[in-house]
């Protein structure tokens, strides 16, 4: 399981607990659910009756009935079904892995390096600010992406009761599914993450001293530096890792080809950016 989907599994027991709200949520979301109910069967009456109506309105009312009644374990297992099938996609977390080789190639240095390296020249300062970039910007895209994914796993699952409730009513059930097309598109953000793990092992660019051994990413960024290689790869996947809820939204929806093209903008543009500064500041 990534880090990720374990802190959201703390943040769901927190919410779910014993002092959580979802004991109030749920009993609102049951009296929603009948009087919702009562509404269809009497907008079918005012229509002249339609019987057909009636008891799609009753199958409605039983089905959501089940689910508000079991709706904690139901909302665990399809979270843990996605789980399940990102964990089948990629075992590996690829990026803590990352996070754990660049904190031990830095360790590596030692202070005594970076004081030297501060201290020795403009050029060798410029070199420790690009170091920094490589420590600091990866790291920050990966806490700020477990937050979102904890958040909105969590609305989620607190309205989801709620939004459910208004399901059997006529004219309001376009709520309901948009939060299950919105509750797919977070448990694809999994998928995506561990299909991204499989791209990088492919290209064998999930191993630090593989790439610096081969003195490119993939192939990419031949002649370039250790720390400039470095550099630019944790900034390519912080892009990867804040490109995951936009794709996400995008293949649940059907957005495939402007997803792809508005992801190699988006990684060309960076990439081409932090080039550009670093050639100019060696210069």
């Amino acid at each position: 399981m990534f880090f990720f989907e374990q802190t959201f599994l703390t943040v769901l027991n927190g919410v779910s607990g014993a002092f959580g709200p979802m004991a109030a949520i749920t009993n609102i979301a049951n009296a929603i659910l009948l009087l919702c109910a009562l509404f269809a069967v009497y907008e079918a009456y005012a229509r002249g009756g339609d019987a057909r109506m009636i008891g799609i309105a009753a199958a409605k009312f039983l089905l959501l009935g089940l689910i508000l009644s079991n709706y904690d374990s139901i909302f665990r297992s399809v979270n843990g079904a996605f789980n399940q099938v990102a964990a089948a996609i990629s075992p590996n977390d690829w990026a803590s892995n990352w996070m754990l080789q660049v904190s031990q190639y830095f360790n590596g240095l030692g202070n005594a390096s970076w004081f030297n390296l501060v201290i020795s020249s403009i050029v060798a300062l410029i070199s420790v600010l690009v170091q920094l970039i490589a420590a600091v910007i990866f790291p920050i895209s990966l806490l700020i992406f477990t937050i979102l994914y904890c958040l909105y796993g969590a609305i989620l699952y607190a309205i989801g009761p709620l939004v459910l409730a208004l399901y059997p009513a006529f004219g309001v059930g376009q709520l309901a599914r948009s939060y299950v097309v919105n509750l797919f598109i977070f448990q694809a953000w999994g998928i995506v993450y561990a299909l991204f793990s499989v791209l990088l092992t492919a290209i064998n660019a999930n191993s630090l001293a593989a790439m610096l051994a081969s003195d490119s990413l993939g192939g990419w960024f031949q002649g370039a530096s250790t720390t400039l290689l470095m550099s630019l790869a944790s900034i390519l996947f912080a892009v990867m890792v804040a490109l995951i809820p936009l794709l996400a939204r995008r293949i649940v929806t059907g957005e495939i080809g402007s997803s792809m093209m508005t992801i190699i903008h988006t990684v060309g543009t960076a990439v081409g950016s932090f080039k550009n500064v670093s050639f100019n500041s060696k210069g």
